[in-house]
Order: structure tokens, then sequence, then C-alpha cells
């Protein structure tokens, strides 16, 4: 039997994050070659993976980066089984390396291609599964490019929103992070009206008849009202008209406007656990 020093074993516990016990019984198995170690490990790794594929993977840390001229942002959730896990130190470190690894790249797939100290992201994963015992994979991915974009990461890593802006002017870091905030927070299915789905149109202009026609109001009078109802609908579920979390009085267009007249915002994306 090799020799195995406790360097050694350490040296593989930095490379894998593998336990010592666990790096320990690799070496000893691979007769002291370090390749033929890490190789092992990741093979145990893949059997993890294999046992534990029909897992639910809703715990984890959604990550939102943005790059240094903050023109292009992009949210990464690295997902896993277990709140246990997702507080991990290790694990959160993975996912903000994911994260700022996944601004040179526009899909999820590319990015679950890209080399991650040697070996592809996927493989990383994989062999993370192996060490933490639990099923990790990326669940969302989402980017956005704009003159001006900024993020924010809700506490505890749950929900991350990444906010464009039309212009990089004075005062656009922080009216980016409250509107992206307010993302997080109020949860909007579009920008603005534009943006919403004319089938989730459809839907709520039956849903309003109905109510209507509950209440007993004439046939004739269903359409109007229920277009009323629809103003309402997107102004509580598109971000540009809700109500600015932070002053109610005004919606999130006008307190964009009070930073900067001619100050817009352009997009937004939103990724939460569960």
């Amino acid at each position: 039997m090799a020799n195995i020093t406790a360097a050694e074993v350490n040296k593989l516990r930095q490379a894998t994050g593998a336990g010592m016990m666990d790096c320990k019984k690799a070496l000893v198995e691979a007769e002291g070659d370090f390749d033929k170690a890490i190789e092992i490990l990741r093979k145990k790794g893949q059997k993890v993976a294999a046992n534990r594929a029909d897992r639910e993977s809703t715990e984890g840390a959604v990550i939102a980066k943005v790059n240094d001229d903050a023109t292009q942002g992009v949210i990464v959730s690295l997902n896993c089984e277990t709140d246990f896990v997702a507080k991990n130190e290790s694990f959160i470190k993975l996912a903000n390396d994911l994260a700022d690894m996944a601004l040179k790249y526009a899909t999820k797939e590319e990015l679950l291609k890209a080399d991650y100290n040697g070996i592809t992201v996927e493989e990383k994963l994989t062999e993370q599964t192996g060490v933490i015992g639990e099923k990790i994979e990326i669940g969302g991915f989402e980017t956005i490019e704009a003159p001006f974009v900024g993020s924010y990461i809700h506490a505890g890593n749950k929900i991350a929103t990444v906010v464009g802006l039309s212009a990089n002017v004075d005062g656009a870091e922080e009216a980016a992070k409250n509107v992206a905030m307010q993302a997080a927070a109020m949860n909007p299915i579009s920008l603005n009206e534009e943006g919403v789905d004319q089938s989730v149109i459809d839907k709520e202009i039956e849903i309003a008849k109905d109510q209507l026609r509950a209440e007993g109001k004439p046939e004739a009078m269903l359409e109007n009202i229920a277009k009323g109802k629809l103003k309402r609908f997107f102004k509580d579920n598109t971000l540009v008209n809700q109500d600015y979390i932070k002053d109610s009085k005004m919606s999130v267009a006008a307190y964009v406007k009070s930073i900067n007249g001619d100050l817009t915002v352009t997009g937004f994306k939103r990724v939460a656990l569960g």
C-alpha cells in the first residue's frame, strides 16, 4: 500500500473540496497517484448524480453579477436539495465563481461546457455532487444588456434581479438598484403592457367578465368594465407601472424619471428559488 501523507490528502482536498477521509481513500485506491485519485472522486460523483437524478433541487444560491462597465448583467442559480448545503461557504463560493464566469457566455449550455480549472463546469458540478452527496445543478440563467445595468440579491441568496436603464447618468447606480429591489419584491410579469402575453390578457379579461356576471352586471357593459380592470392588472403586474415601493405616490417609471427626465427602464430579469 502506498504511504499517503497528510500533505497529499490536503492537496487533494483543496483541489476537489472532498472530505479528508474520502480523499485519503481515493489516494489509497489510486496508490498515491494524484490524477487517478481525482478521477476516482469524479466517478463517485457520477454515481451519486445518477442515483439522485430524480431528486428535487429547490434550494440553493441565486447570484447576480454585473460587468466592470455596468453594461451587462447575469443571474445564475446554483441549485441543491437542502438549505443546509445552500448556506455552506464553499457552495456559495462556487455559485459566485459560476456567476462571474457566466458574464462571458450567452446560454446555460455554453457555461456548462466552459473550463473550470481544467474540467468543464458540468464535470465540476458532478464532482461536487459526489463531495456533498446532493444533486447540484444550474437552475436559472438569465442575461441582460443595456447602457447601464444594476443588480440586487435578496438576503439569503433566494432571489436575484438585474435591471437595465437607458443611460449611464448621475444617480443611475442607485436607481437601478432600487428598481431591481422592486422587481425582487413585487415579482412583475413583464416590463410594461407590451410585454404581457396576449393569452394572459385574454384570460384576465375573461376572469373579469365572469366576476362582473356574478355581480349581475349587464352583458353589454362587461367589455368596457373588464378593460378597466385590465388597466388595474397592468398597474399591479408590470414593472414600470407598479407603485414604487419606497414612495407609493409615484410609479416606478416616474421614480426613474425623477432621477433624470430622459431615463427609462429598458428591461429586467428575475430568478427565484423554488
